[in-house]
């Protein structure tokens, strides 16, 4: 009976080595130290440039609309408070002549309800952004099979947030020598990747980053601010980043005001509570 057990236990532990040796390696995924955006909403009473907001819109609709939906921002959106074009003249987002503005620049799908027949209309405050293809098979068809991904919640899906896509939009490099980069894609130092089967230099100096099938996009003066500032590529990686932080969550400087006063309210309360206490047993000893 020793020696049956004694051998199943070699057994297992042959085929436990074996296993372990025939385990494919993990991959390493790397990217290069992301780039501080220095952003003033991420601190607990920060707000939004608004100037910045509308820098940054203006960025998305000329720029990356062309590629990237973002479904889940309404026009409307962009008028509500804290938004890019936030009037309190105006404080129903659907009535601001701002977003009614905007949306009936574009043109979206409808039915003609008299043929059935597809049509286009302009959009109104109440619409959803408009999706630059009809259908993901759109999308990689005109993509080279790559899918665009949505932008609406994009700075909180990515680790790093603002600074993940203001680093990656001024990522772009050129390939080291020994980096093999594959057809339609293109190296970029933020983007995570796995670059060492395309390395043939050093195995200890295989480069950070990976490849990206996105182009470089933000050249200099590409977009012309209505503010006058310089459409440098850094200024349009940091205002899009920035308009991309407050689409993730375009409720965050309300959110931030009812914890303070939240905060307020409880300190307050703790307060009166103590007060109230030391008085009901002020004659109990304890």
């Amino acid at each position: 009976m020793t020696s049956m057990r004694t051998v199943a236990l070699t057994l297992a532990a042959a085929a436990a080595a074996l296993a372990f040796v025939a385990a494919p390696a993990q991959a390493r995924t790397t990217q290069a130290e992301l780039k501080e955006g220095g952003w003033a909403f991420e601190s607990p009473l920060g707000r939004f440039d608004q100037a910045q907001l509308q820098r940054g819109y203006k960025v998305y609709a000329e720029v990356c609309s062309s590629c990237h939906s973002m479904n889940l921002m309404y026009y409307r959106n962009l008028c509500q408070q804290g938004g890019p074009f936030y009037d309190p003249k105006h404080p129903n987002p659907n009535e601001a002549p701002v977003c009614k503005a905007i949306a009936a620049d574009i043109k979206v799908p409808d039915i003609d309800p008299d043929t059935g027949d597809a049509t286009e209309r302009p959009a109104t405050p109440a619409d959803h952004f408009k999706a630059p293809y009809a259908n993901e098979a759109a999308a990689r068809a005109g993509n080279g099979g790559a899918l665009p991904p949505d932008l609406s919640v994009m700075a909180r899906a990515r680790e790093g947030g603002a600074n993940y896509i203001y680093s990656l939009l001024q990522g772009y490099k050129d390939e080291p020598h020994g980096l093999t980069v594959p057809d339609g894609k293109y190296y970029n130092i933020y983007y995570p990747g796995d670059l060492g089967s395309a390395w043939s230099g050093p195995k200890d100096k295989v480069p950070v980053g990976g490849f990206i099938s996105m182009p470089f996009q933000l050249v200099e003066g590409r977009v012309t601010f209505d503010d006058g500032t310089k459409s440098t590529t850094d200024q349009m990686a940091k205002d899009v980043a920035a308009f991309l932080a407050w689409a993730a969550e375009p409720k965050a400087e309300e959110r931030k005001q009812t914890g303070l006063a939240v905060m307020a309210y409880l300190i307050l309360f703790a307060g009166v509570l103590f007060l109230s206490y030391k008085r009901i047993w002020r004659n109990v000893e304890h």
